[in-house]
């Protein structure tokens, strides 16, 4: 057996590095290579567009709202603002005009409505400034945030993360984007949910504790956010329970109402 010198490993590598021959890596090799089996692309609608919103990952802020801040026991002066994330394949969209069937979920006896403005971004990076922030954002929609709460606040009690009861299927429910060449952005603006045709939550954009900008800009201290990124912007207070049977109808001025119906 011929044994190799290490000057002539090196000499060979030399050369073919000067020839402009790369070494072949697991990555590149893999390249070319096929899943084994399809996975689904997940996306949203475009309002006026053919063409859809490939989402990357959503993200969600708590307590964005004071007076919801209270309702869950916080103190909505002194915390800053943190993030939690739902599976991207949570989505169900919902068109505009339609009562969609919404299932009830296994496992939860507490299933509470979180109705928010949803931001959907075009681009992104790392420790955005605020004030360059709503550069990034493609356009918005209206979603709820639909949470197992007694599942929620079982884990929370016993210091677990409580990513069950955020993080399930059907959980990230949302009407179609609309692009903010259109809209423009959302600093104020009444929104509201109604069960059955009584109103629970009802509130203004404006009463958030951080803004759209603010949010992007603090998200990007922790993560470095992409196009295809949503941001579920937080809840105005009078969340609560729904059982089936029950029709959803959420409300945000400057967009369609978006509705469903719990089976």
């Amino acid at each position: 057996m011929t044994r190799t010198s290490r000057r002539s490993v090196l000499t060979a590598a030399a050369a073919m590095t000067a020839a402009g021959i790369a070494e072949v890596t697991p990555a590149a090799a893999e390249a070319g290579a096929k899943p084994i089996f399809p996975v689904p692309m997940v996306t949203i609608p475009i309002v006026g567009e053919t063409q859809v919103f490939q989402v990357r990952r959503i993200y969600c802020i708590g307590r964005n709202y004071a007076a919801h801040a209270i309702e869950r026991g916080s103190d909505p002066n002194r915390e800053p603002p943190f993030f939690f994330q739902k599976p991207t394949d949570a989505i169900q969209n919902v068109g505009i005009g339609e009562v969609a069937d919404h299932p009830y979920p296994s496992l939860t006896k507490n299933y509470h409505h979180e109705v928010e403005l949803v931001a959907a971004l075009k681009s992104g990076g790392s420790n955005i400034p605020a004030d360059k922030a709503l550069d990034h954002v493609y356009g918005y929609a209206l979603g709820l945030d639909m949470t197992r709460r007694d599942l929620q606040n079982g884990m929370a009690a016993e210091k677990k993360p409580w990513e069950i009861g955020k993080s399930f299927d059907h959980a990230a429910v949302l009407g179609p984007i609309h692009p903010a060449t259109k809209t423009g952005h959302f600093e104020k603006g009444a929104i509201s949910l109604a069960v059955n045709g009584t109103v629970r939550q009802n509130s203004d954009l404006s009463k958030m504790i951080w803004s759209v900008a603010e949010q992007i800009a603090k998200l990007s201290e922790a993560f470095e956010l992409k196009a295809g990124d949503i941001i579920y912007s937080g809840t105005p207070e009078n969340v609560g329970p729904v059982v089936k049977g029950d029709v959803l109808l959420c409300k945000l001025e400057g967009l369609p109402d978006m509705s469903i119906k719990i089976v």
